[in-house]
């Protein structure tokens, strides 16, 4: 039952607000996907989602997924190939710890903006915003 505890205290509006906001800085996109399944394996779960999500298909490859399964109380961080060229393993890292560390607290809702908002400034630094720059995948939160 943890799963749906944990999908009944995310505040949805706060999150996309997150993304919308963290995603004004940059080109980068920023997705968040919770599983309803149990995923063992929270990497390979999270790049099959990255595929099937179409983010391989953003201009500058920069898009990067918050994977979460309360289930198995595991997440993984993906990105694509743009980012993996410009930023180094401490992007992953600080992403990942971040995260972590409000989820261990409890804080979950906040915890995924802390580490959206984080993505979104150190995606701006590699990906700043153009000004033909256009919101390329939505921001709604992702259950499945």
């Amino acid at each position: 039952m943890i799963h749906w505890w944990f999908l009944f205290r995310l505040n949805t509006k706060l999150l996309m607000a997150a993304i919308a906001e963290a995603e004004s800085r940059t080109s980068g996109e920023i997705r968040i996907f919770v599983s309803h399944k149990k995923c063992p394996l929270p990497m390979d779960a999270a790049t099959e989602q990255f595929q099937k999500l179409g983010m391989t298909k953003t201009k500058e490859r920069n898009g990067v997924l918050l994977f979460i399964a309360p289930r198995s109380r595991n997440f993984a961080i993906v990105g694509d190939l743009g980012i993996h060229e410009k930023c180094s393993e401490a992007f992953w890292q600080e992403l990942a710890a971040t995260m972590s560390q409000a989820f261990r607290e409890g804080r979950l809702t906040q915890g995924l903006i802390q580490t959206v908002q984080r993505a979104g400034t150190l995606l701006a630094e590699h990906f700043p915003c153009q000004n033909d720059d256009r919101n390329e995948l939505p921001n709604e939160i992702v259950r499945g």
